[in-house]
């Protein structure tokens, strides 16, 4: 069905607090709209409300036609204990609701009750759009097609992260959404999966809404950019694509910046010049009495014109400040200030794998030969399951061979961002984990340092388990911070970093000086950070490749 999504001054937010407000926004079909901008500023919340999940604070949203079926898929792969695959996904294509619609509209067929009839024509109406009647047929197929070896009756909960990625993407296929609104689905795919996404987003007919913070992406897929920007407590539409939205937007805030700086400027001056004409006024009222203490008729109304003259011309400079249209200074956003500690230096030879193997079920790794030095910048890169975390765990110390030999170097200074963001204690509040990693800090030290990775006293005093994947990953780059390392290891460490910070890490990976371990499926990140090697890993195999 082709279906019109129309938001109309809509205001979203929580509690009393307003993310944003006053967006206009037409989903027609055919456009992928991509819906960018800080942690925090209502992204998720904007897709929520699009989707009749959540009421507005204001404005309204509407479909047309009215019954078009509208679908979200959340950010994260929900795993409910107990849920198999295939329920997994009826669940997430809207099938298994519009089946339960269904079946519930034909118990009440034949009860006399009014409008039984009509209430079972638009539920089987649903159930036949949602895909529901094949939808058990076309699971497999389009598993075995995203290379999982895993079928319609597997535990979700017994899934790696990387085939949760594979499963939710495969719901995404088989979905029949009339509009489809997704919540980073780049997140824990690899170059194959991202590569069927894109290819998905750009053959849909109908409309999409994404967030996502993978540029490239976003830079091959979207047709049109909603900014919400919370510094300025600005929502703004941008027709064109991602790169174009990046130079209209540095023209913009290169203009406001001058506007305001010439603005100011301007009001400098103006008020300086009254300031001295109001001085030069009352200046000659006391000169003119103190040389002209008789009754002197003749200079008393000359004193008394001058000293006219100079309020008027005080008058008419505050006129013109008055005048003067006012500029608000533009607000400064925040901005992750990251920078990764240094450890003294290493031994010359960081970590050596020889003939290194590895049996983890059917699974095996190696044989590897390779070696790490001091400064070594190497990107590691495959597909999913191909074995690059074990990879790492072997490097690490943190796996043992079954054949052949890993060894880290001595004075080795390890900080890790893992694919899990696991490091801390989930049990712990995040104050107390944090102390406990870094018992070198002062609690007060400690919880500045977490503020100044956005984590404030809600975040502080939250059980690590219950923070979100994005807090957690900034939890752990404030340990980085706190820590000096001269081996840095990050398994895809974008994934729930928001676009600034992204590029905060960007820059510190620039100015970092020891060895560095990037496994990531972020290809701006592997285009922009200096690498030395490509370690390519697929299949249990390792290929050295120098850059």
């Amino acid at each position: 069905m082709s279906a019109t999504l129309v938001a109309k001054d809509l205001s979203g937010g929580h509690g009393h607090r307003v993310l944003f407000e006053g967006l206009d926004l037409t989903v027609a079909p055919g456009d992928v709209v991509g819906v960018v901008g800080a942690n925090g500023a209502g992204k998720s919340t904007l897709l929520s409300l699009l989707a009749g999940v959540s009421d507005p604070m204001a404005g309204s949203v509407s479909c047309a036609p009215r019954d078009a079926f509208v679908g979200l898929l959340p950010q994260e792969h929900e795993r409910v204990p107990g849920e198999t695959v295939a329920a997994y996904v009826a669940r997430r294509t809207g099938a298994a609701a519009a089946t339960a619609a269904m079946e519930s509209a034909a118990a009440s067929l034949g009860s006399g009750e009014a409008g039984v009839d009509d209430a079972y024509a638009v539920a089987f109406d649903r159930w036949m759009a949602s895909g529901a009647p094949d939808l058990e047929d076309r699971i497999a197929p389009v598993l075995d097609d995203l290379g999982l070896d895993v079928g319609p009756d597997a535990m979700m909960t017994s899934l790696s992260g990387g085939q949760a990625a594979r499963v939710a993407l495969a719901a995404l296929l088989l979905s029949r959404f009339d509009v489809v609104l997704l919540d980073e689905p780049t997140n824990d795919l690899d170059l194959d999966g991202l590569a069927r996404l894109e290819a998905f987003v750009q053959g849909l007919r109908g409309g999409v809404v994404l967030v996502s913070h993978d540029r490239e992406f976003l830079a091959r897929c979207v047709t049109r950019i909603v900014e919400l920007d919370l510094a300025q407590h600005q929502v703004t539409v941008h027709d064109g694509g991602y790169d174009a939205f990046l130079q209209e937007r540095a023209v913009a805030r290169r203009h406001a910046r001058e506007a305001y700086e010439q603005y100011a400027s301007t009001r400098a001056d103006l008020d300086a010049r009254a300031r001295t004409q109001r001085e030069w006024s009352s200046q000659g009222v006391r000169n003119a009495m103190r040389k002209n203490p008789d009754n002197d008729k003749i200079r008393r109304k000359a004193a008394t014109e001058s000293s006219e003259k100079q309020a008027q011309k005080v008058r008419q400079m505050e006129s013109r400040i008055a005048r003067l249209e006012e500029v608000e200074e533009p607000r400064k956003e925040w901005v992750l200030q990251f920078d990764i500690a240094a450890a003294p230096r290493s031994s010359t030879v960081v970590a050596t794998l020889n003939e290194a193997r590895v049996r983890l079920g059917d699974f095996e790794l190696g044989p590897v030969s390779a070696q790490v030095e001091a400064g070594d910048r190497i990107g590691i890169t495959g597909p999913n399951g191909a074995g690059k975390t074990t990879l790492l765990r072997l490097l690490l110390g943190d796996a043992s061979p079954d054949a052949g030999s890993a060894s880290l170097g001595a004075s080795v200074a390890v900080g890790v961002i893992d694919q899990t963001r696991t490091i801390l204690d989930d049990a712990l509040s995040l104050g107390d984990a944090f102390e406990a990693v870094v018992p070198q800090l002062t609690q007060s030290e400690a919880r500045t340092l977490l503020a100044k990775f956005g984590l404030k006293a809600d975040q502080v005093a939250s059980e690590v388990g219950r923070l979100s994947p994005g807090e957690r990953t900034r939890a752990a780059m404030a340990l980085l911070q706190a820590r000096g390392v001269n081996l840095l290891v990050l398994d895809e460490p974008t994934n729930h970093l928001d676009l600034p910070a992204i590029e905060q890490l960007e820059q510190a990976l620039a100015s970092y000086d020891g060895a560095l371990l990037l496994v990531s499926h972020d290809r701006r990140l592997l285009e922009n950070v200096r690498l030395d090697q490509r370690w390519e890993v697929d299949g249990g195999r390792v290929v050295v490749r120098h850059v």
